[in-house]
Parts: C-alpha cells; sequence; structure tokens
C-alpha cells in the first residue's frame, strides 16, 4: 500500500521552530528583550509585540549610528569605527544628538569647533599681515 504524502513537504521541516526574531526578521534579540523588560518591572502585564516592537527600534538605531560613524571614519582614512567617530556622528545628526543630549561617550572628545569671536576678519587680517620675506610676483606683458 503507497504511502500518504503531507502535502507541506517533508516531516522533518514541519516541526522546526523558529525564534521570534528570525519571524520578525530582527538581529536584535526579541526574547532577550522581553526578559529584560519583565525583569524590570516596567509593568504588571506585557504584550508579545512589545519587545518585538522595541528590539525593532533598537535595531534601526543601531544601525543609523553605525551607518554615520562608519561615515565618519571614512572621512578620516580610517577603516575601523573608534569612540570619537561615533560622538561625530551623533553630535553632528541633530536628532541624535537630542536624543543623546545628556549622554558623554567615552573617549568621544568633542567636537571641532572656534568660537567666531577669536577668528580675525579677512579685512582685518590682510593689513596686519606684514609683506617682508614674501615672494612678489610681478606680471610682464606679453607684446
Amino acid at each position: 500500500m503507497p504511502e500518504k504524502r503531507n502535502p507541506r513537504g517533508p516531516s522533518n521541516l514541519r516541526g522546526r521552530t523558529q525564534s521570534r526574531s528570525s519571524r520578525a526578521q530582527l538581529q536584535f534579540p526579541v526574547s532577550r528583550v522581553e526578559r529584560f523588560l519583565r525583569q524590570g518591572h516596567y509593568a504588571q502585564r506585557l504584550a508579545s509585540g512589545a519587545p518585538v516592537f522595541l528590539a525593532a527600534v533598537l535595531e534601526y538605531l543601531t544601525a543609523e549610528i553605525l551607518e554615520l560613524a562608519g561615515n565618519a571614519a571614512r572621512d578620516n582614512q580610517k577603516s575601523r569605527i573608534a569612540p570619537r567617530h561615533v560622538q561625530l556622528a551623533v553630535r553632528n545628526d541633530a536628532e541624535l544628538n537630542q536624543l543623546f543630549g545628556h549622554v558623554t561617550i567615552s573617549q568621544g572628545g568633542v567636537l571641532p569647533i572656534i568660537h567666531s569671536a577669536l577668528l580675525q576678519s579677512i579685512s582685518k587680517a590682510r593689513g596686519s599681515q606684514s609683506h617682508v620675506g614674501l615672494p612678489h610676483i610681478y606680471s610682464v606683458k606679453a607684446k
């Protein structure tokens, strides 16, 4: 007597479990986020979609920061992202700067800025420069 086949395919694939992260197509661990939410006692009850949403938000923010930090590293001719690059990325983006307003990034340094009062105006700078030691170029008309 012939065996009946499963219309869904081989039986060994039917019982295979999938993580909630893979079902949500996320890299961040949904189950770990849920565990931290439960252990933190932030609320008495926790919806099933809350850890998925929070993991997705954390993954998005991480990807955004890493992309901007990678661009900052590339601008400085570096192949690795350093805390300095993360600092430059966060402080040069208005929304991330607001989010990280009271955050100190260790080994990040500060943004390079020269206060406008310290800069000389162009007209004053040209008048105060001495011409001693500078080569003089004379224009000669061609005949």
